[in-house]
């Protein structure tokens, strides 16, 4: 068996399955021990959700490689605690970065528009849970309905399936817009990053190289989410590479000159945003 069919067959699928606990898990970790959101995009949670749960749903029509399907039940569970941890650890709307539902809120100088009724914005956690809920309960009520209708069926397979993968494929573009707007990466973890470049590059090996079914939709979104999640990492380690250090330096060098100019020197608390920057 030679190196490129060993990584196809066994080492892909497993990373694949792993990819939501190593993209995810560091940014849950993160939150959880400085008792702060602040910066993080609960529309990270949101897509990645809506993505994993219609394509749980597509794979009865499509019937795709198991890995993916696993990694789908996997992406949900992470997804859920990081959710829950972002919700628990908000900042209130009079502190600082206390805008925690705005998407990407420590992006300086974002205009953010005022969603239709607030959508995943609301202050409080129990709509959250309430939309996911309704969201299972009505694409279960369609699998129910539609599936003995076979040619229909197969239609609306597709275009949950398409969707999913879609909605998915967008989850750098909010990061890329902010970046663009504030001339800075500060906000997002290098390692989330990281994760999400490294998976890009095993996600596209599998899926030309699989023997198994890989249906297009999953490797046309693969290619444009990998050109954006490429064009991330050109922001944050070319274009942005030196702002977010430099702006964090200049704002902590101010507050020490002022303590020391008030006679004392003050030594300011370390935020959820300084921890970033030592990814």
């Amino acid at each position: 068996m030679g190196i490129a069919t060993f990584i196809s067959s066994f080492v892909a699928p497993i990373f694949i399955i792993i990819s939501p606990i190593t993209s995810y898990a560091d940014q849950t970790h993160s939150m959880h021990k400085a008792k702060s959101s602040a910066g993080f995009s609960l529309d990270i949670p949101l897509i990645m959700l809506v993505a994993s749960i219609l394509r749980v749903f597509y794979y009865p029509g499509a019937q795709f490689d198991t890995s993916l399907l696993i990694q789908s039940f996997i992406m949900i569970a992470i997804q859920v605690v990081l959710l829950k941890v972002a919700l628990d650890h908000r900042p209130g709307p009079s502190s600082k970065g206390g805008d925690a539902a705005t998407p990407f809120a420590a992006a300086r100088g974002e205009f953010v528009a005022q969603r239709p009724y607030n959508f995943w914005q609301w202050r409080s956690p129990k709509p959250y849970w309430q939309f996911l809920l309704y969201l299972f309960i009505s694409l279960t009520a369609c699998e129910l309905v539609l599936s003995p209708m076979h040619r229909l069926y197969s239609l609306y397979s597709n275009f949950i399936g398409y969707s999913g993968l879609s909605i998915e494929a967008t989850l750098p573009i909010p990061q890329i817009m902010a970046n663009y707007k504030s001339k800075s990466c500060r906000g997002f973890r290098v390692s989330v990053l990281i994760s999400w470049l490294l998976g890009d590059a095993m996600k596209m090996f599998w899926f030309f190289t699989a023997t198994t079914e890989i249906p297009w939709a999953f490797k046309l979104c693969g290619i444009f989410q990998m050109c954006c999640d490429t064009f991330l990492g050109i922001q944050a380690f070319i274009l942005y590479a030196d702002a977010p250090q430099a702006d964090f330096v200049k704002g902590h060098d101010q507050k020490m000159m002022n303590g020391f100019a008030n006679g004392h020197h003050t030594r300011t608390p370390m935020t959820e945003k300084d921890v970033r920057l030592g990814d």
